[in-house]
């Protein structure tokens, strides 16, 4: 999702088909009420919209001539395999060997390698033991996939959410006109809890925008909020106006986008598109090849209005639940410095880092941040340490 807005180009534009309808009122998604005023803009908000992604991206289009074009597109990294010929010496040939594979000493017990992820917790002990967990841009809850098999060996109920448009979730991208249209899904769930129930709420890159916007709809079903590499935005910010304050110091972002018209060229875009050429650099630099092979037939495209939206956050609904911040130190989508911008402009209650992780540590460090979603569903409720 940190690739929204870096570049805009007529050559990367889609559409979504030469004679396309323009849509005036899109049809609500499946289950939802089908009274309009939940999800419909007002005639002032959708003209402001308009205004500001028509501004959007003009400005893009002459930040990219001043470029001179599409930036040069890095060598895509190969294999470990590859970079790291085996030498016929003997000596200094391979890779150097980690603290997980060093021979074990005699003293050592034999551990299991899932016993080393798998911390199982009481109920009985946590504030709650229900996970939700909400994807980013493009993404889908497949992408949770380790993450969810990690959690329940542990003891706990997941839930992991498809947001309108994504995964399998039937509504047409194109047709998203607002966030709270985009996270129905995800508020529709929450709705459904009981008064004692609670859940801790985890979102990764846009994602966080999303659970932001739960926390303030239902701050007293949330027990705790982790933001994964993800947009912890302040009130009144987009996750536009996020993205558009962010360096992109090696291209990709410029790169890698293909806005979708599905109203037509002269209307704004209705969604974003990625270039899979360039997603496995951009997100997934340090994730498994298999992973990549999976996003790379399961992303869908990104609905715009909602990256538009700014959010409308208050002390006594979002400011009362606690969060939490993990870091990805190697995110060439929300770059460390980006991150740790955002936890100084909106302190979270403790951040976390993961070493070595790309934008998508559920694929590329997924027994880390496992590890530190049970240190969290661990921490003590404040009211009774």
């Amino acid at each position: 999702m940190g690739l929204i807005m870096s570049c805009f180009s007529e050559q990367t534009s889609e559409a979504a088909g030469g004679n396309a309808k323009r849509r005036r009122h899109p049809p609500p998604p499946p289950g939802a009420s089908r009274r309009r005023g939940s999800v419909r803009l007002r005639d002032d908000e959708a003209a402001a919209i308009q205004e500001l992604a028509q501004a959007a991206a003009a400005a893009i289009i002459q930040q990219q001539q001043q470029n001179g074009g599409s930036a040069m597109v890095p060598p895509f990294d190969r294999s470990t395999s590859l970079r790291y010929q085996k030498k016929h010496s003997g000596t200094g040939g391979d890779l150097p060997r980690s603290m997980s594979t060093r021979p074990r000493l005699a003293g050592e017990p034999l551990v299991q390698p899932q016993q080393l992820v798998t911390q199982d917790v009481k109920a009985d002990e946590l504030e709650t033991n229900i996970i939700v967990l909400v994807h980013g841009g493009g993404f889908g809850a497949w992408c949770w996939y380790k993450s969810i098999s990690l959690l329940e060996d542990s003891g706990f109920k997941v839930n992991a959410i498809d947001l309108a448009g994504s995964g399998v979730n039937s509504s047409d991208t194109n047709a998203i006109t607002s966030l709270s249209e985009y996270v129905k899904p995800l508020t529709t769930f929450l709705e459904s809890l009981t008064e004692d129930q609670k859940v801790i709420l985890v979102g990764h890159d846009f994602g966080g925008a999303c659970i932001s916007h739960a926390m303030e709809m239902f701050p007293k079903k949330v027990a705790k909020a982790v933001f994964v590499s993800a947009a912890m935005l302040t009130s009144g910010c987009s996750t536009l106006d996020m993205f558009s304050e962010q360096a992109d110091a090696n291209g990709l972002l410029h790169s890698a986008q293909k806005f979708v018209y599905s109203n037509g060229k002269d209307q704004p875009p209705t969604a974003i598109s990625l270039d899979k050429a360039l997603i496995k650099e951009l997100l997934f630099n340090q994730s498994p090849s298999k992973d990549v092979s999976l996003a790379s037939v399961s992303m869908r495209p990104i609905p715009f209005a909602p990256v538009l939206e700014k959010l409308s956050l208050t002390d006594e609904n979002y400011g009362s639940v606690r969060r939490f911040y993990i870091e990805t130190t190697e995110d060439n989508t929300i770059p460390l410095s980006s991150q740790q911008k955002m936890c100084e402009l909106n302190p979270p209650e403790k951040v976390f880092r993961l070493k070595s992780s790309d934008h998508s540590p559920f694929f590329s460090k997924p027994q880390a941040l496992h590890k530190l979603l049970v240190e969290i569903a661990k921490m003590p409720s404040l009211a009774n340490p």
